[in-house]
């Protein structure tokens, strides 16, 4: 039998992307709303035991999403995303850095430019993501520090949240 909620993530490395797939048992508008509302991210987006805390959100083309993921024994690893373009409902593409709290680049971990898809499918929801880097040597520095495994748990999290 196939577990539809299996995060699916796969490396594109001529592409220099990681492919990530992921059916989801609620109707795309719930999805979307997940992924687009801070109250909403902020419950599932850090794998446990960290948390994510937004401190603004504004999702629209030329938005921007700041946020920290706070650690269990209170580190903050801040983050800026920036809205590229939104399709409400459809798609998104962002660019995502580490930053300090006001939202100014460190550049500790490669950019990463994300291109997410939400479709209907029938158990409700498929999200299929694309995460691109500058180089294959970025791609495998953002492998290394768990992307796989932290956001496969997320993800687990966003299942539970629309559950």
């Amino acid at each position: 039998m196939i577990n539809l909620h299996e995060t699916k993530i796969s490396q594109d490395i001529p592409g220099k992307k990681l492919i990530v797939s992921r059916e989801f048992s609620a109707p795309v508008a719930k999805v979307w709303r997940a992924w687009t509302e801070s109250s909403l991210l902020d419950q599932w987006w850090a794998p446990k035991p960290w948390k994510a805390e937004t401190k603004s959100l504004d999702f629209v083309t030329g938005g921007l999403w700041l946020y920290c993921m706070v650690g269990p024994a209170g580190e903050r690893h801040w983050c800026r995303v920036d809205i590229i373009s939104v399709e409400p409902g459809k798609q998104f593409r962002s660019v995502a850095v580490f930053c300090d709290e006001e939202g100014t680049p460190t550049n500790a971990a490669p950019e990463m430019k994300w291109f997410a898809q939400f479709e209907p499918s029938e158990s409700g929801t498929k999200l299929i993501a694309e995460i691109s880097f500058n180089t294959e040597a970025e791609m495998n520095a953002i492998v290394q520090m768990g992307f796989k495994e932290g956001f496969t748990m997320g993800l687990g999290n966003l299942d539970a949240l629309l559950a």
